[in-house]
């Protein structure tokens, strides 16, 4: 039976992933509670805003060490993926150290505003139970000024004036830079396909 646990990061996207796993016919515990975290089936770790900001609040309910010991699946989105790395350069905050790796803000370019606000391809480059009826060239919408370089953990990317990471995963960790709870049908059959996940 699926028990999922949002961590309560205080992101302004939280009532619309809550939605969206609820379409899915899954209730969702939204909670910053290590006990109940730790008895989660699955773990989302949402954010939105800046890096150091959703770090201040994972420290201040005092979750960061359970969030480093989860064993179950565990999905950051947007800005809680950059938060599994080891640091961001917003804020030069040091993050969970999840993932190996620093997030950057994309560099100023003439015609490429700064956030990368819109619908973006996702382009495969691994195999992954998380991509089940998901195709290569899918899009997926995307709001963010920061992100993690393509590594040897990512299995979906994207361009922006360069390639970065779409979708990570190293172990039971995984990551979306995008919010697939704004993602249409797409965004749905991925968290669909992260809550099947054992």
């Amino acid at each position: 039976m699926t028990r999922l646990a949002i961590i309560d990061s205080g992101g302004a996207n939280i009532a619309s992933l809550q939605f969206a796993v609820q379409r899915l016919g899954i209730e969702s515990d939204l909670t910053t509670d290590p006990a109940r975290l730790k008895a989660a089936s699955h773990v989302l770790l949402p954010g939105v805003g800046a890096a150091a900001d959703c770090m201040g609040r994972l420290q201040q309910a005092g979750i960061v060490e359970t969030i480093r010991g989860l064993r179950q699946p565990l999905l950051g989105i947007c800005v809680g993926m950059q938060l599994m790395f080891e640091s961001s350069e917003e804020g030069d905050v040091s993050c969970l150290g999840l993932l190996p790796g620093r997030v950057r803000r994309f560099p100023d370019r003439e015609g490429l505003p700064v956030p990368h606000m819109g619908w973006n391809q996702l382009e495969l480059t691994g195999a992954s139970p998380l991509f089940n009826d998901i195709a290569n060239g899918d899009y997926v919408y995307f709001v963010h000024s920061y992100a993690a370089p393509v590594s040897d953990l990512t299995l979906a990317k994207t361009h922006y004036g360069e390639p970065f990471a779409a979708v990570v995963q190293r172990g039971n960790v995984y990551g979306a830079q995008f919010h697939p709870e704004r993602s249409a049908k797409v965004g749905a059959q991925l968290l669909k396909n992260f809550l099947q996940l054992t």
